[in-house]
């Protein structure tokens, strides 16, 4: 699908997911946490947009992402339901809003869904998160896991590094996504993990699994839009693939803005009543 005339317009749904999975369909995500990128990935055809707890950094500047509040995710939920109608719209329970408590777990994800009109909610985490995740999926909201290099945990990990590298970590984490998938989670994100160890997951599972940092043997692939368009510069993970450098662009077009106005030469005849 290389131009919007081509774009498949139906809407993509869990179940289009599954039917992708089995027939060998990578599946592409992007984050996006407003309105105008939303548009620009509905009208290109991605087939999920992550509404990430990423935000925290991209779009608010702290250094983790556990500052982001329920309330602020509701908001950029709300700007991308507004703006993309094609894609499965996946938004993430921010820290301290599932972990331990079922119940207000439940209550934070039907606030995205229903302030929000989103549909599905992501949570990080396997077996100690588990009671929440059947508890949201009792009342019908679907939830994509996610194992791996959690961010919401870098405080108990102390590092971004590549998680599971040892056999105790792997297992663990092979044993969750089954968790996970018997509990009745429609996808599972594995980040930064052994290329063969995703790939040992993804076909163990009948569910899809998106990668970011985990090979190319998984279902499908997810990055965040500000990193591999280049926008944000000082994270340069060996996963990333910058496909613009739109950092430098701005930075020209501001440069010039500001050039034609102290010159006078903005704006010009043509350019005004």
């Amino acid at each position: 699908m290389s131009s919007a005339n081509t774009v498949n317009k139906s809407k993509v749904t869990t179940h289009v997911l599954q039917e992708m999975k089995f027939k060998g369909e990578k599946i592409a995500m992007l984050t996006a946490y407003d309105y105008s990128f939303a548009k620009i990935l509905d009208t290109s055809g991605i087939d999920v947009i992550l509404v990430g707890d990423s935000a925290s950094n991209v779009m608010a500047g702290f250094d983790s992402t556990l500052p982001i509040t329920l309330n602020d995710m509701i908001y950029h939920a709300s700007s991308v339901v507004r703006a993309a109608t094609r894609p499965l719209i996946v938004v993430d329970l921010p820290f301290g809003t599932y972990q331990g408590n079922s119940k207000e777990a439940l209550s934070s994800a039907i606030r995205i869904m229903k302030e929000a009109g989103a549909n599905a909610v992501k949570i990080e985490g396997g077996r100690e998160v588990l009671e929440s995740v059947k508890r949201i999926i009792s009342a019908g909201i679907p939830v994509m896991g996610h194992l791996g290099l959690t961010p919401q945990s870098i405080h108990k990990f102390g590092t971004y590094v590549v998680r599971a590298k040892d056999k105790v970590e792997a297992d663990r984490l092979r044993e969750d996504a089954e968790l996970l998938q018997e509990a009745g989670c429609f996808s599972i994100i594995l980040e930064k993990i052994p290329a063969k160890l995703a790939g040992e997951v993804t076909n163990s599972l009948r569910i899809p699994v998106i990668g970011i940092g985990a090979g190319g043997l998984v279902d499908g692939q997810v990055l965040v839009l500000h990193d591999m368009l280049g926008i944000t510069q000082d994270f340069s993970p060996r996963f990333l693939r910058r496909y613009h450098n739109l950092k430098e662009e701005i930075m020209g077009s501001v440069q010039a803005y500001i050039d034609d106005v102290k010159s006078k030469d903005f704006p010009n005849e043509r350019e005004q009543y």
